[in-house]
């Protein structure tokens, strides 16, 4: 092993750790109640925006590695990405059981009512399925299908987004840096793909 690798494999118990930390503080606040008057709801805000938040992070790492020139970021991209479904499941499960007590037909009113939650619930179902398939061993049985498969972080993304500003939970001044960055970071990929358009079809693009 080189000393980068052992580098990599020491440093990311810390980056798993720093993933952690807003669960752990989140617990700790609950633990000693102080997450206010409405302690299910705050849970539900918090978990959905460290959900956004991590999924965002999850989306830089290649983006930094083009940008850094270093494919070290790459190593963390699959730790980040189960981070933001870990997260994104803690945010529905308080929700469904906290929140509402598990009971069904007020969720389904709830989910008529409001479609922002369908928005945000669809995000989740796309999640499934990356995080299901986020292993070398899938990878290998799905060979192209698996790059194509993850490419739906896009669109979970967006959604993501979008739950967020349809919910109106945050001020527009606080929205504005998630939505930029996003935008950011899917310009990179359609810069990405237009370079790799250029390759192949120089004549047709040009």
């Amino acid at each position: 092993m080189t000393s980068r690798q052992q580098w990599i494999s020491r440093s990311k118990p810390l980056v798993f750790l720093t993933l952690l930390l807003p669960f752990i503080w989140l617990a700790y606040l609950a633990w000693h109640n102080v997450l206010g008057a409405d302690p299910a709801k705050k849970l539900v805000d918090e978990t959905g925006l460290w959900a956004f938040r991590i999924l965002l992070l999850s989306l830089a790492m290649t983006p930094l590695k083009n940008w850094t020139g270093s494919s070290i970021w790459i190593h963390y991209r699959r730790m980040t990405g189960l981070f933001a479904f870990f997260y994104v499941l803690l945010h529905l499960c308080i929700y469904v059981f906290l929140l509402f007590g598990a009971q069904w037909a007020f969720i389904g009113n709830e989910l008529s009512k409001r479609p922002y939650i369908i928005v945000g619930f669809s995000a989740f179902l796309l999640l499934i399925p990356l995080a299901v398939t986020s292993t070398k061993n899938w990878q290998k049985r799905l060979g192209k299908n698996w790059v194509k498969l993850h490419k739906l972080v896009y669109i979970i993304s967006i959604l993501g987004l979008v739950h967020f500003i349809w919910l109106k939970k945050l001020g527009i001044v606080a929205i504005w840096p998630y939505a930029l960055i996003l935008f950011v970071l899917l310009g990179e990929r359609v810069r990405l793909f237009w370079k790799k358009q250029q390759l192949k079809h120089p004549k047709t693009l040009n």
